[in-house]
């Protein structure tokens, strides 16, 4: 099926995303940009990035430049935008709205002329005066026009004084039809939309206005977009015909949920810490181990008060690591952080309300590119599946080479936790990357599977889980004991090689363990780790040399009463 032809003046395909700068992209944001690149990418168009920055309140620089890096961690570069390593530039900008406010005043102005725009001055309290009679009455609330009854001196005059106000639409009587190449027609009935506000009152356009003017001037094509804006489009429809300008072609996206149900957001952070702290009976603000205050009372308070209130994201990930939770992984960051690979990413989210068909579900982005359409969007909700990401991505580590997975775990490691590369020689890290490969589902877990690789060998504990217990206590000859018959061996071999290791431990095996090696193995690598888990033992004990293994297991055995009287 053809797509549709823009009702623009341009015939070529402009589409545009437009975050508010107030964090780290989140994955919703990060699909529509994709559908947004991908639609233009497939048909020769262009593709905008353009900061809606007009909150003062909300946005920052800094986030927006986040936005820039999210995007291109992802692979998806802006043809016109805010340069960024490269990217940007174009003839329609400035692309952050706090710089185009002459190009907003003008059409205001004409909207003003043309009595399609009036100013009012109700203050915040009669504003919220209004809406509590409305509920109380049980109607729903509509700004009653009051404004349009001053006549023009009494306007001049306070506007002189400086008396605070806003500039509010005045809608037409009549429907709304609006056309979506996803949801159909969608009629809004007449006298559903009240005279909604244009200009703030700190001067600043809405978002409303901001965007109505900018995708005219920047010749956008198509707007797609979340669901959630499908409210919006009717106000950006009369606005659009009262300033004259053609009408984009619209598709709105199904909206992404938990597997729960509910609506994935950023407040799934706050829920998670919530939880935590109802679970662990924390009452005030932890104090971190420099004795300083991770929370101070009054945020805390405020936080605990309300669930409308989110704690800043730096001491919400303080918090999180404090209580020992996994925050669930919602920005585009967070799945960085967490290991994924950007073009797993990318393949998942395409799949999120689109599908190639065929029952193709594994792809790069080029596919995505030459197939995506739009008449291929799903109405229905998409639901976000952890398991299924998590699994992709496994697929995608496991189809590397060997040269490619180091390559990828190298840059990962110097990106998200240099301290670990710097710990080992080149040598001591590729055979790190070649033990943990073929078991890998992404590139954080060997990190946090290996931690014990980063320890002093004085800093090694021994927790005594009942792995733990079993691996040093149980047997005939327990684990202490072998330890015991280990050491000398391990102590006498001309070279500490991987080779070297594993004749000599097989051999011990064979001759003390039935040739069961495990009964050797699991107590080595908690001698070793501390714990039950690590890469292949010969490569755990190859990796960590020969100082380091021959001290952890002798600290080992010297605290082999005090481990084996712990309950």
């Amino acid at each position: 099926m053809p797509e549709p032809v823009p009702s623009t003046s341009s015939t070529m395909i402009r589409t545009r995303f437009a975050p508010s700068p107030t964090g780290h992209l989140h994955v919703g944001g990060a699909r529509t940009a994709l559908f947004c690149w991908a639609f233009s990418r497939g048909l020769d168009g262009r593709f905008l990035l353009r900061i809606e920055d007009t909150d003062q309140k909300r946005s920052s620089i800094e986030s927006g430049l986040g936005f820039c890096e999210d995007l291109e961690w992802l692979g998806i570069d802006w043809d016109e935008g805010p340069v960024h390593n490269g990217h940007g530039g174009g003839d329609t900008g400035p692309y952050f709205q706090s710089e185009r406010l002459a190009i907003y005043a003008e059409h205001l102005l004409r909207l003003l002329e043309d009595g399609k725009a009036y100013y009012a001055f109700e203050t915040p309290e009669e504003l919220a005066a209004g809406r509590k009679a409305a509920r109380e009455a049980k109607k729903p609330y509509k700004y009653d026009r009051a404004a349009l009854g001053l006549d023009q001196e009494t306007i001049d005059t306070w506007i002189a004084e400086g008396r605070p106000h806003v500039v509010r639409f005045k809608v037409p009587d009549g429907p709304v039809n609006i056309s979506d190449i996803v949801l159909g027609d969608v009629v809004v009935p007449s006298g559903e939309l009240e005279d909604f506000i244009i200009q703030k009152a700190d001067g600043f356009p809405t978002y409303h206005f901001a965007v109505v003017v900018d995708d005219a001037l920047m010749e956008v094509s198509h707007v797609i977009r979340g669901q959630e804006h499908l409210n919006n489009t009717a106000k950006h429809i009369v606005l659009q015909d009262a300033l004259g300008f053609d009408r984009p072609i619209y598709a709105h996206l199904s909206l992404i949920f938990n597997p729960d149900g509910s609506k994935m957001s950023k407040r799934d952070k706050d829920k998670a810490i919530r939880a935590a702290v109802v679970e662990q009976g924390v009452e005030s603000p932890p104090i971190l181990s420099d004795g300083a205050e991770l929370i101070s009372e009054d945020e805390w308070a405020r936080w605990k008060r309300s669930k409308d209130v989110q704690l800043p994201q730096a001491q919400a990930a303080l918090l999180a690591e404090h209580l020992g939770v996994d925050l669930p992984e919602i920005d585009v960051e967070d799945f960085k952080r967490a290991g994924y690979l950007p073009g797993v990413l990318i393949n998942y989210l395409s799949l999120l309300g689109w599908s190639p068909g065929n029952d193709i579900e594994q792809f790069d982005a080029a596919f995505l590119v030459k197939s995506f359409s739009l008449d291929r969007v799903l109405k229905s909700p998409a639901k976000f599946d952890r398991a299924k990401l998590l699994a992709f991505n496994q697929d995608a580590i496991q189809a590397m080479s060997g040269e490619e997975f180091l390559k990828e775990l190298t840059e990962f490691c110097r990106r998200e936790v240099p301290e670990f590369i710097d710990a080992m020689t080149p040598g001591q890290f590729s055979m790190f990357a070649e033990s943990n490969h073929p078991r890998c589902r992404t590139l954080l877990e060997p990190i946090r599977s290996g931690g014990f690789f980063l320890q002093d060998d004085a800093e090694v504990q021994w927790q005594m889980s009942k792995p733990v217990r079993k691996a040093l206590l149980n047997g005939e000859t327990c684990g202490f004991d072998h330890l015991v018959n280990l050491l000398p061996l391990l102590e006498g071999l001309s070279e500490w090689s991987r080779e070297q290791l594993e004749t000599a431990v097989d051999g011990y095996a064979a001759e003390h363990a039935e040739g069961k090696v495990g009964k050797v193995a699991q107590p080595l690598r908690v001698a070793v780790s501390g714990g039950t888990v690590s890469p292949p033992i010969y490569d755990t004990l190859a990796i960590l040399g020969r100082e380091s293994v021959l001290c952890r297991i002798q600290r080992c055995l010297d605290a082999r009463q005090s481990l084996s009287s712990t309950s």
